[in-house]
């Protein structure tokens, strides 16, 4: 079983930082590609930023810039660095993950609350 766990999460004043990490563990043969999405409240979930395992980044246009996602293969875990927080980048994260061979995988989600 595999599992995704994020976490670094919480409450932000804009412009302030947040880190956000994301942990898999279990069987894990290797992660082809993570990603970081989000969900606001009534909206539907969108990509935030993505990493192969070959590094290379996709960023939503409305991130680039601020976000940076990195990724440690050896320890598989991800990570979504977010400097100049905005209030429209209140949200729920969730991690993804393509693992060969067992497929897509989701973590629970952390909450990032930005205010004005």
């Amino acid at each position: 079983q595999v599992q995704l766990v994020e976490s670094g999460g919480g409450l932000v004043q804009a412009g302030g930082s947040l880190r956000l990490s994301c942990a898999a563990s279990g069987t894990i043969s290797s992660i082809a590609y993570m990603g970081w999405y989000r969900q606001a409240p009534g909206k539907q979930r969108e990509l935030v930023a993505s990493i192969t395992s070959g590094a290379s980044t996709n960023y939503a246009d409305s991130v680039k810039g601020r976000f940076t996602i990195s990724r440690d293969n050896a320890k598989n875990t991800m990570y979504l660095q977010m400097n100049s927080l905005k209030p429209e980048d209140t949200a729920v994260y969730y991690c993804n993950a393509h693992i060969v061979v067992l497929g897509d995988y989701w973590g629970k989600g952390t909450l990032v609350t930005v205010s004005s």
